[in-house]
């Protein structure tokens, strides 16, 4: 029996869709039974047959891949911006299998599930994912985009999706991008200015998309004041072990805001410090004698002493401060 997308995601997630599924206990019973095989209508044109298949947990990182086209960025999945699965998935297992098609050499591409993935190969515990033969290459791109919406992207991924858009003509400008993404202009700014950040910035965070508009556009200004040294200069700091894990603070939001402390700290290290401006001369006797004074400090400029002046005047200031 088909059907449709919103309700298989209702059965991989555990969350109905109250206006397709006939009820939430429903689909939490049919995720909880992981048939072993499942008809999908993908993108209502073509009725696919999936099978679940279990990868061990050794084989994860190896025998599995994601799909290329998948917008969320993987190098940001770590074991703190997994968190919110990756308790339960230690305790339990994974709950819900991924979405996924077969390719040469019995290896096996992940459509939607990428973080549960990465959440197993942390944990170390076996991969569920539902596996279909035949699934070209316009069915895998909707399956992929249709499971975003369980979990959010950050403002990076959705930027690099927008510029896409942008780049391939789909639309004109930000303010069409904000209709057909169905958002604000506002947002819309945010998420190509995140998307113009490089990876290795915000790589250094613990959970990218934790970051909000206001940080986004702070890094945006911080990182694109700097020169091309300047820039080639902060990217080696990111080299080694990741800014988030050498902060000495709790929780995301702590982290968070540690880590763009530091950056602000190295960003304004590598600009070069303004001199500053010397102290007017003041003239004692126009073209003979002027002093500057800064602080506690005075420098004196005395011209056309003949040696007797000299000696006198060096004789005085050393019975002053002597």
């Amino acid at each position: 029996m088909a059907i449709k997308t919103s309700e298989l995601n209702a059965r991989l997630f555990g969350k109905a869709d109250k206006r397709r599924a006939t009820s939430a206990q429903e689909a939490q019973k049919a995720a909880s039974d992981k048939a072993a095989v499942i008809e999908l209508s993908v993108a209502g044109e073509a009725t696919v047959e999936f099978e679940l298949v279990r990868v061990a947990a050794a084989d994860v990182a190896n025998r599995t891949s994601v799909f290329s086209e998948n917008a969320r960025e993987q190098s940001f999945l770590n074991e703190l911006a997994l968190q919110d699965i990756l308790t339960t998935l230690k305790d339990r297992g994974q709950q819900y299998p991924a979405v996924g098609r077969w390719l040469e050499g019995d290896k096996i591409e992940v459509l939607d599930g990428s973080r549960r993935r990465m959440s197993c190969i942390l944990a170390k515990q076996d991969f569920l994912i539902y596996v279909a033969k035949g699934i070209n290459s316009k069915h895998a791109k909707f399956l992929s985009d249709v499971a975003n919406a369980h979990k959010p992207l950050s403002l990076y991924e959705r930027g690099k999706e927008m510029q896409a858009m942008l780049d391939r003509g789909d639309v004109l400008d930000q303010k069409e991008l904000a209709k057909v993404c169905q958002c604000s202009e506002a947002l819309v700014s945010g998420a190509l200015k995140a998307a113009a950040l490089p990876l290795s910035l915000l790589q250094a965070y613990p959970s990218v998309a934790e970051l909000g508009r206001p940080t986004i556009v702070k890094l945006h200004k911080l990182y694109f004041s700097l020169t091309d040294d300047e820039k080639a200069a902060l990217d080696a700091k990111f080299e080694g072990t990741p800014v988030w894990q050498t902060v000495e603070a709790t929780g995301v939001s702590r982290i968070t805001r540690e880590v763009t402390l530091v950056l602000e700290q190295w960003c304004d290290s590598l600009k070069p410090k303004a001199a500053k401006p010397e102290a007017p001369a003041i003239d004692l006797i126009k073209g003979r004698a002027s002093y500057r004074r800064k602080g506690d400090a005075i420098s004196i400029n005395l011209k056309k002493l003949n040696d007797e002046d000299a000696d006198a005047i060096l004789a005085f200031i050393k019975s002053r401060l002597a």
